[in-house]
């Protein structure tokens, strides 16, 4: 008899055991301040994977129309002509910075400023790679925008997992001090809403992260791309001065 009586319990415990056993179960039967904890993760975690699939895009398409417009510089006779034909297309940040340099090149001549010295020269060269460098400062933003948040996801995001795990754990041993009941049954529940908001903030945090640092380092190499045309531009023009 008292086999029977230990073995319907096992029964009925893993039967209760068995009850919250997927994700829609553990999410539903958790408590308020946790339901919170993982629709944060969900939204944080689908909001970076949204950052990361349109930075790499994004990224590639810089890289692609960069590659094309370095072509066409170097192959082109006269910067003039190069300019004429890309000025109402440019898209990408190089041939963005070549335009805004030929404008104030070209506005330069225009106004007939004087250049009968070095010292005139020089300055002019300068002017017109301090204006290129603004807007590299400017085009850059624009490249970096979204990735303080994955920066933020990266780092809080176990964080936040684990406050939720902490939450759910206080509020699962007073749900058993209530109960006075130490089972299977009530500890499982307990145990798998923290490893779930755990593994979830691991989720978010971790694609996060490692996107972050990837596409951090490429937007690095990139600017100094950039800083290498500006001086390369900058030679260019003071050779022109020097032909005329």
């Amino acid at each position: 008899m008292g086999a029977e009586v230990i073995q319907s319990a096992s029964d009925v415990t893993v039967s209760n055991v068995n009850v919250h056993t997927s994700v829609f179960d553990i999410f539903w039967n958790a408590g308020f301040i946790i339901k919170i904890v993982i629709l944060t993760l969900l939204a944080s975690s689908i909001w970076s994977w949204t950052i990361i699939i349109s930075k790499h895009i994004k990224m590639r398409k810089v890289m692609a129309e960069t590659s094309e417009f370095e072509e066409a510089f170097w192959s082109c006779k006269s910067l003039d002509v190069l300019f004429k034909e890309i000025r109402d297309i440019a898209d990408d940040p190089m041939s963005c910075l070549f335009c805004i340099a030929m404008n104030e090149w070209t506005s330069c001549i225009k106004r007939g400023i004087d250049l009968s010295s070095i010292e005139k020269k020089n300055f002019l060269i300068e002017q017109i790679k301090q204006i290129m460098r603004v807007e590299i400062a400017r085009e850059m933003d624009k490249l970096y925008d979204g990735l303080n948040f994955l920066s933020t996801v990266g780092t809080n995001g176990v964080i936040v997992g684990i406050l939720g795990m902490v939450i759910g754990i206080m509020d699962g041993m007073k749900t058993i001090a209530i109960h006075q009941s130490v089972g299977m049954a009530a500890v499982a529940p307990i145990i798998s809403e923290s490893l779930f908001t755990t593994a979830l903030g691991l989720f978010a945090a971790i694609p996060a992260a490692v996107a972050y640092n990837k596409i951090n380092n490429s937007l690095e190499r990139y600017e100094v791309i950039l800083d290498g045309f500006v001086d390369e531009f900058g030679a260019i023009l003071a050779r022109q001065m020097i032909e005329q």
